[in-house]
């Protein structure tokens, strides 16, 4: 037997590549999910005529097996953090456990410090702090993270990409929690002016079902406007520049976009004639591998009972939360904190339930009528519901509440 030259040794490991890399990517990507000015041809082609390179250098083949060893981490472990549902939770928590918080606008850091309930915790907490769902999901399939504060669709985004990361905890605000932001000068006022704008999008965000569900509302669906793709944390800029007429903004962002460039012309599209835009619903999930381990899901459980506790004392202590957290760390004023909490509501947290499940599959038939799921997903698969008599009991110590009230 000759030995293979470099050139078939390339062509070898490009098909390699190709061939383990495609079912991967395929999983990050919805269909129809194009890039504006990125030719995927070009792409797909440069590895197919390196099949056929004859006079390939040693650095392209030391690159490709770089390559290879990259595509192979990365692909690899998809079917780790199966989470045994049937398992009683641990409640032994061995010291030296830690554990690392993947927060957004240092809310939870922030409510745990205010509230007094991060002192002498059974187990090491740090923060990181990330922007939007993907952001945290890339967090967790490194391992630099174990459990994370959300939105309502990061959780179907994470049953996408085929990774374990089971809803731990529900939090419920009002019903009026995103508005529509418009770019200053923008002739879009209600509803009825959305036909034909461009909306900053992203997907795997919260974002993306509050455009869905105005879409919806308006009786348009997504070729009757104009979805520009863009990450969250660049979407009261490009509203500011004029790139995008529509944004979904949640607060504090919304205050502080409106207070930078309200002066301009900048707006919020009419409540009343959008509808319902959110389910006013969040969540903490947790990274599988987290839960599969003994320590780390015991203090999970643990962090559960303390986070109920921490809201609740927002909730009967909002001046000085809105001190804590919308002036000191949000840069938005004490009146405008008032605002948005009264706007917002107390937190609530619903019972992790059958009619929570419901909800939750409503979110993802509003993605999955607009196209935007690649295959199908099931809401009952994206929690565990051995954290619920965690809440309930974390309810009864600390009077946290099961529905959203008035902040007064």
């Amino acid at each position: 037997m000759q030995p293979l030259g470099t050139g078939e040794i390339v062509g070898t490991l490009a098909h390699v590549i190709e061939s383990t890399a495609s079912p991967c990517l395929d999983r990050f990507h919805h269909r129809d999910s194009v890039t504006p000015g990125f030719d995927n041809t070009e792409a797909s082609n440069t590895v197919r005529n390196s099949r056929n390179a004859r006079s390939a250098t040693l650095p392209i083949l030391s690159a490709l097996i770089a390559i290879l060893a990259l595509v192979l981490t990365a692909c690899g472990g998809s079917d780790d953090g199966d989470v045994d549902l049937s398992k009683d939770l641990p409640t032994e928590i061995p010291a030296g456990t830690k554990i690392v918080f993947a927060d957004q606008q240092n809310k939870y850091q922030t409510l745990l410090a205010a509230s007094g309930l991060e002192k002498d915790l059974p187990y090491k907490l740090s923060y990181a702090n990330f922007t939007g769902g993907p952001a945290v999901l890339e967090a967790f399939r490194a391992g630099t993270a174990d459990v994370a504060g959300v939105g309502d669709v990061p959780p179907i985004h994470a049953q996408l990409t085929d990774q374990k990361v089971p809803i731990i905890l529900a939090l419920q605000n009002s019903l009026t929690t995103y508005g529509l932001a418009t770019a200053p000068g923008s002739n879009v006022k209600t509803a009825a002016d959305l036909r034909g704008k461009k909306f900053a999008y992203a997907e795997g965000t919260a974002q993306q079902a509050v455009v869905l569900r105005a879409l919806a509302n308006a009786g348009l669906t997504v070729k009757d406007v104009q979805l520009v793709k863009i990450k969250l944390a660049e979407f009261s800029d490009a509203l500011g520049a004029k790139q995008v007429d529509v944004a979904p903004l949640n607060e504090p962002r919304l205050t502080r976009y409106l207070r930078d460039f309200g002066r301009d012309g900048a707006s919020t599209v009419d409540t009343a004639s959008l509808g319902r835009i959110s389910e006013g619903l969040s969540y903490v999930y947790a990274r599988g591998e987290s839960l599969t381990d003994p320590a780390k899901a015991a203090a999970l459980r643990h962090l559960e009972g303390v986070l109920i506790k921490a809201y609740q004392w927002a909730n009967t202590h909002p001046a000085e939360w809105i001190d804590k957290y919308y002036v000191k760390n949000q840069n938005v004023t004490a009146d405008d904190g008032w605002r948005i909490l009264r706007s917002t509501g107390t937190i609530a947290f619903p019972p992790l339930d059958d009619a929570l499940i419901t909800r939750q599959q409503a979110t993802i038939d509003v993605l999955d009528k607009a196209g935007q799921l690649p295959k199908k997903v099931r809401a009952a698969d994206d929690f565990d519901l051995r954290f619920a008599p965690v809440i309930e009991e974390a309810k009864k110590e600390s009077g946290a509440p099961s529905e959203s009230g008035v902040i007064r």
